[in-house]
């Protein structure tokens, strides 16, 4: 009987390690699966804010979409996350929980690629950092457009969260009028 009992300690206790190290994998390829949905969604000119949230919060990502100058006769998202940033007129991220800031970066790099925006350009000055950023860039989405993504990881309502982001600015000669 003591070696039975002995026996069933040993098996629950080995089922810990593999109980975290299966969680562990289960947040990794959940983040994989957002960041591959950002990449494939948010930088597409026609995603509305039903299809942002059908597309990638379905997939348990937090969605913070706005796009008050739609490209297409799509309604105007209006903005219903974090305050809109000063000079844009869209934005598209995805949060989740945990700090994954490499598989947040891998997907802005595999949706700008997909895209085939290359050319990466200088983030305009005063365009604000968001909290948390550890990566930031901008690119030319047409001779009048341009994009900044930023990733990183920052507190969030459950604790850590990593998070990647694209906002549309306003075309220049637009905004000053």
């Amino acid at each position: 009987m003591m070696h039975r009992l002995a026996f069933c300690f040993s098996i629950a206790a080995l089922a810990v390690p593999f109980g975290a190290a299966s969680n562990a994998m289960a947040q990794t390829t959940r983040a994989t699966d957002i960041a591959q949905a950002f990449a494939d969604h948010c930088f597409s000119p026609r995603l509305t804010a039903r299809t942002a949230q059908a597309q990638l919060g379905s997939i348990g990502a937090r969605v913070d979409f706005y796009d008050l100058r739609p490209f297409t006769s799509a309604p105007q998202s209006p903005v219903t996350g974090a305050a809109a940033t000063a000079g844009t007129d869209r934005r598209c991220e995805v949060s989740f929980d945990g700090a994954a800031p490499q598989v947040a970066r891998q997907g802005i790099a595999t949706g700008l690629a997909q895209e085939n925006l290359t050319d990466l350009v200088d983030v305009p000055a005063g365009f604000p950092i968001t909290t948390g950023a550890t990566y930031r860039a901008a690119v030319m989405l047409n001779p009048n457009r341009m994009a900044v993504v930023q990733s990183g990881v920052r507190d969030g309502a459950q604790g850590v969260e990593t998070f990647a982001r694209v906002e549309r600015l306003i075309p220049l000669n637009e905004a000053n009028q």
